[in-house]
């Protein structure tokens, strides 16, 4: 048996993360620019997405997790003599794995026998919520701790999420895309298809408007599917949504009456979540999709 711990731009919700049995180290926020809260439990989802839509022209900051932060949990579970399985935002855009990676470090200093495995995740909110629940599925089918860090590093590539935002103006602050190109996009009412692969962004092409950006990410999933085989019930699919949870809601059901249609003999359940400040910081507060990993089987 072994423990798990993440990082909290898995978006998986206390109550949530209490009912898998994982222990999640927080990234930080600010509002200010100066002053830092601990995300999810200094300061709530909801107050972080209601701070950006009412004050649309600030640009909110994280900070990742300290070394300082891992550091005090990892010793507290060699102190136990208990296995940790630590999995991490993807390393492309964070160095919290770095941070996760040191603390280990001086942690083996004092514990030389700790058994304290640490993954870059190659992933990030939906996708690196269905890795922490491949891996508390593998736990509590009483996989080895070693059985579940190989199979994890060999399907964390099939990851990825296809996803859209409001406006491109935190894209543009963020220097993710040109100025003139992102200012002429928003006037146009273009919406930017993202995907998510290999644990950094990259563009997914282009819709115009909400609804048929809605309808390109669905398309893009389906594709997915196609591409890589089996069925629905062989993937963690989830939908993640940011400020407005109806909207979240609508492109769920809309994401399961079409994997139904297409795969009726198939149980199609999906996922819904709310993404983080962590991506929420890039993406806006309207950022809607859904991410999709294959899932874990016990055999026979």
């Amino acid at each position: 048996m072994f423990d798990i711990i993440t990082d909290s731009a898995c978006d998986l919700t206390p109550d949530t993360a209490r009912q898998l049995g994982v222990e999640v180290v927080p990234f930080y926020v600010s509002l200010d620019g100066e002053h830092y809260r601990k995300e999810g439990t200094e300061i709530a989802v909801r107050d972080f997405y209601q701070f950006m839509v009412d004050n649309p022209s600030a640009y909110p900051k994280t900070s990742l997790a300290s070394i300082e932060d891992f550091e005090q949990i990892f010793r507290a579970h060699a102190e136990a003599g208990r296995a940790v399985l630590c999995l991490v935002f993807t390393s492309k855009m964070s160095g919290c794995v770095g941070s996760a990676r040191n603390a280990r470090d001086l942690v083996l200093e004092d514990f030389p026998d700790a058994r304290i495995e640490v993954i870059d995740s190659a992933a990030a909110t939906v996708t690196e919520s269905t890795m922490v629940e491949n891996a508390v599925a593998m736990r509590d089918a009483g996989c080895t701790l070693d059985e579940t860090v190989t199979w994890l590093e060999a399907e964390k590539a099939t990851n990825q999420i296809f996803f859209t935002v409001g406006n491109l103006d935190y894209l543009i602050k963020g220097g993710r895309i040109g100025k003139v190109t992102g200012r002429a996009a928003n006037m146009l009412g273009i919406k930017p298809m993202i995907l998510f692969k290999d644990g950094e962004i990259f563009s997914g092409g282009v819709a115009r408007g909400r609804q048929k950006s809605f309808e390109k990410a669905l398309e893009q999933l389906m594709n997915y599917l196609d591409a890589h085989g089996g069925t629905p019930d062989d993937y963690r699919i989830t939908v993640g949504y940011g400020y407005d949870a109806d909207e979240g809601k609508r492109l769920w059901m809309q994401t399961r009456a079409a994997l139904r249609a297409k795969y009726p003999g198939a149980q199609c359940e999906v996922g819904l979540l709310q993404i983080g400040c962590t991506i929420a910081v890039h993406t806006g507060p309207y950022a809607l999709g859904m991410g999709v990993m294959r899932r874990w089987k016990k055999q026979g």
